[in-house]
């Protein structure tokens, strides 16, 4: 008996490990065009742009010369790119802040709104126009002799008047066109997350006494943390890579100052021939920069997010 019921567990084990094989064979079958394509399409042009940030090259018909790393130190000494890099950072602290502020708002008064569906698609409008064609109005807009200044005039505010489009003030107005231009895909995504949370609690917590506040703070904020958390990490990766509204705002009036330009415009001009001969090794730099930029603040927010999962019973 005990020899029979041995044989018959090796054959029940000999057959899981065929059924085993046989399904990593078709795993394998499945995933390696998918691998093959993803490494032609993004892994070996990374490398090939890694290597390049070690060269001083002008593109294809051009010698490639090796350099080292004197494209990484030249970005340390480069005023414009340190000029980029401190705007990049103020528009990912100063736009995410005014960004979670209305969507704070959002999640505060549009969970009980009447026709706050509605409301949620006119916020969502903006996403979906081109950011060349937000830029090209706003720019319209905050000309010297645009609408802003002649509403002002028009109702005798014209001491507030101003150069909106001038050095000193035209990365504000970037910071605030994009802004306006990307909260709706947040709020909705959040407004997502509030929505699946039973109106129940909300019920039990009224009868509590509990206020809106205390609402929002013990029961849409912990459960619609995750949410939040992605919705940080979306914001951080897309404002890194703010490129085509400073284009629409200063892009056709020649070089833009080094007020407005982000390191993706920075990166942009090193590429370009433009204005000057491309440089493609201190582009790549620039490219590997912005990547080490992006990896540092996601993994510093996914730190600083990471809090115990809530389920709801």
């Amino acid at each position: 008996m005990d020899i029979s019921l041995n044989k018959g567990s090796g054959a029940a084990k000999r057959r899981a490990l065929i059924g085993s094989s046989l399904s990593d064979r078709c795993y394998w079958q499945f995933l390696s065009p998918a691998l093959a394509l993803y490494s032609i399409v993004f892994i070996l042009p990374t490398l090939f742009g890694f290597g390049v940030s070690f060269s001083q090259w002008s593109g294809p018909g051009t010698e490639m010369t090796f350099v080292g790393l004197r494209n990484y130190y030249r970005l340390w000494l480069n005023d414009a790119f340190r000029s980029s890099f401190y705007n990049t950072i103020v528009l990912v602290l100063l736009g995410g802040a005014l960004v979670f502020l209305i969507v704070f708002a959002a999640m505060a008064v549009l969970r009980e709104a009447k026709g706050r569906a509605f409301i949620r698609s006119v916020v969502f409008v903006p996403i979906v126009i081109s950011p060349i064609a937000v830029g090209t109005a706003l720019g319209f807009v905050l000309n010297p002799d645009g609408t802003l200044n002649n509403l002002l005039d028009m109702v005798n505010l014209a001491q507030f008047q101003q150069a909106w489009l001038a050095p000193e003030n035209i990365f504000k107005c970037i910071v605030v066109g994009f802004v306006w231009s990307t909260a709706g895909l947040y709020v909705a995504i959040l407004m997502a997350a509030v929505d699946s949370i039973p109106k129940s609690i909300y019920e039990d917590a009224r009868l509590a006494g509990a206020s809106r506040w205390q609402q929002f703070w013990h029961i849409t904020l912990p459960l619609s943390w995750d949410a939040m958390s992605v919705a940080a990490v979306i914001w951080v990766i897309n404002s890194i890579k703010v490129f085509e509204i400073v284009l629409a705002f200063t892009g056709t009036a020649g070089t833009p100052p080094m007020e407005a330009r982000t390191i993706a415009f920075q990166q942009y001009l090193a590429l370009s021939s433009l204005y000057s001969a491309p440089d493609m090794g201190f582009g790549s730099a620039i490219g590997f920069a912005i990547m080490a930029f992006t990896v540092i603040l996601v993994v510093l927010i996914r730190r600083v997010m990471r809090r115990e999962r809530l389920e709801i019973a």
